[in-house]
């Protein structure tokens, strides 16, 4: 994927320009007083295993067809949200403006602090628990977190397997810590 430079530092209040906009209303405003330091990798693909279509960004902002696949149906009602989408091709929605609270970690802890919406960004790469990401993948993601460490003070990358242990895996073996770790040249005690 090309970005043009100017738009990998461009941001409209919480909203960054590389990323194609897809509004959710699942958020809410963060806590008086919360530092945004830690960013949540999440791994999502509806259905499970099937890449591509509009079944993700439709379920985040509550226009997912229930009676579209049966695995649906164990979601349904759901309200959930991420800030950042990353698909298998390399394409970059943000669905919740990086300044407020996106519903994405659940019941969760981290470095001493429950409930880690609070103070964290939830970004969703299109993949399946436990499997591999794509190149161009890492490569956003890179991108989305510098992005985010010019505007908030990042401390931690983690994934939602380390902040719920036990409830979720995601996004699993198949991701490449080191890879990050490497591509952002961010020491190793922001990483798990």
């Amino acid at each position: 994927m090309i970005w043009p430079e100017a738009a990998m530092h461009t941001w409209r209040n919480g909203w960054w320009t590389a990323a194609s906009p897809h509004p959710s209303p699942n958020f809410g405003p963060r806590p008086r007083g919360a530092v945004v330091d830690l960013i949540v990798v999440h791994s999502i693909s509806l259905p499970p295993g099937e890449y591509g279509g509009d079944a993700v960004l439709d379920f985040f902002s509550n226009r997912l067809d229930w009676t579209a696949h049966p695995y649906f149906a164990e979601i349904r009602g759901m309200q959930v949200s991420a800030h950042f989408f990353i698909r298998r091709d390399g394409a970059l929605w943000q669905c919740v403006d990086a300044d407020q609270r996106a519903w994405h970690a659940g019941a969760s802890r981290y470095r001493g602090r429950t409930n880690c919406n609070d103070d964290s960004v939830g970004i969703e790469l299109e993949g399946l628990e436990g499997k591999t990401f794509t190149a161009c993948q890492y490569e956003v993601l890179t991108r989305v977190c510098r992005a985010l460490a010019r505007r908030f003070p990042i401390r931690h990358v983690v994934g939602h397997e380390h902040i719920a242990p036990g409830r979720k895996g995601d996004p699993g073996p198949g991701f490449d810590w080191l890879k990050l770790r490497r591509q952002l040249g961010w020491s190793p005690p922001c990483f798990p």
